[in-house]
């Protein structure tokens, strides 16, 4: 009884061990669709010309580089670089038990580099006059 009861457990686990490489994939793009606050989703739904400098502050966050020009206003520049790299894999399962783990190996891997440069010109009140984004994916 007891050897039937080890047995029963060892091959459960085996089994939920084996998951298949297109589940491992899917979970690597779930973790990384975190949400973040500058993408261009946002800059085309909440930045509107005429908004306040601490407006866009509360959507965007901080600019990387603010420049002043000669007719008073300013330029901010956010700049975003980013390279995700995300694996997920398993190995053990129903050959585990069988063949010691030979060939019993499932896994997904994903490397992903993203830009996102957004331009936001201020007159000399303090309201955005201009925006402008730029953003590529390689």
């Amino acid at each position: 009884m007891y050897r039937f009861a080890l047995l029963c457990i060892t091959a459960t686990a085996a089994l939920a061990a084996c998951t298949p490489a297109s589940e491992h994939a899917r979970d690597v793009a779930a973790a990384n669709s975190a949400d973040d606050k500058l993408t261009v989703g946002v800059v085309q739904r909440e930045i509107h010309v005429g908004m306040t400098g601490s407006d866009v502050a509360s959507v965007l966050g901080s600019p990387n580089v603010v420049t002043s020009n000669s007719g008073g206003g300013e330029t901010w520049i956010y700049d975003k670089i980013s390279t995700q790299n995300a694996y997920s894999g398993s190995s053990g399962g129903v050959n585990a038990l069988f063949l010691a783990g030979v060939g019993a190996n499932a896994a997904a891997s994903a490397t992903t580099q993203r830009t996102l440069t957004v331009i936001i010109k201020y007159d000399a009140t303090g309201r955005v006059s201009d925006f402008s984004y730029r953003q590529s994916s390689f």
